[in-house]
């Protein structure tokens, strides 16, 4: 495992094979890389992991921990140069590269996503969306026109689609799932309560709101448990 650097001895991100970083720490570099964006345009130009626990909610040591998988980004007694870390994140994530995204279902969910103008600035493309309805087949959401699902193949490829966005009523998920894998889609975010499977070497996201307001309650029910004097049996 990497050791944990401090806040110094500059050094450019190196290469570490994705099998090698915990997930949970992949899960954070986003909101680190938002909010690296955020000083930014705050016109700060250097910060440090104290700053940035404080503004995360992660610890100082958590922060540096994080960073070391990927090398060494920080100057001593300077802490890190907010436009340099903000690059190298990019890059490690990918995000200094441009990608194609199809969605899968257009109902509100998918007519939704398709009007959503946040995806571009951060270099996701729609550029393609795909239903099984014929009442929705040749109209246009968003910019974009819908296509059959026969028309997924040639137009994943003709388009370089790398990525996509499923948002089918429950029945359908495992199929599309593998209609996309078939066409050679790796990286799939799903937005239906299903848990799909997948090959080796494709990654899905799944995206439940219901699972999060259950995790949620939980602390809720807790908190009026403690209230009440319910301890639980010794």
């Amino acid at each position: 495992m990497a050791t944990i650097p401090r806040d110094f001895n500059v050094a450019p991100g190196t290469s570490v094979s994705a099998l090698e970083v915990p997930e949970v720490v992949i899960d954070r570099l986003p909101q680190y890389v938002r909010t690296l964006t955020q000083l930014l345009e705050e016109g700060i130009e250097v910060t440090n992991s104290q700053q940035l626990g404080a503004q995360l909610q992660v610890t100082p040591a958590q922060i540096r921990k994080d960073l070391s998988y990927f090398g060494r980004f920080g100057k001593q007694g300077r802490g890190y140069r907010v436009r340099h870390l903000l690059t190298e994140l990019k890059q490690i994530l990918g995000l200094d590269a441009e990608w194609n995204v199809a969605v899968i279902g257009v109902g509100r969910l998918g007519n939704a996503i398709l009007n959503y103008p946040g995806f571009n600035p951060d270099g996701f493309h729609l550029v393609a969306a795909f239903d099984n309805n014929p009442d929705n087949v040749g109209k246009e959401v968003g910019g974009i026109a819908i296509q059959p699902m026969n028309a997924l193949a040639d137009t994943v490829t003709s388009r370089d689609i790398t990525i996509a966005i499923v948002a089918v009523p429950s029945a359908h998920t495992q199929s599309v799932v593998d209609q996309l894998v078939a066409c050679g889609v790796r990286a799939i975010l799903n937005y239906t309560p299903i848990n799909a499977q997948v090959p080796p070497g494709v990654r899905v996201r799944s995206i439940d709101p219901v699972l999060a307001l259950q995790s949620m309650t939980y602390y809720l029910a807790d908190q009026g448990h403690t209230a009440n004097g319910h301890q639980g049996a010794d």
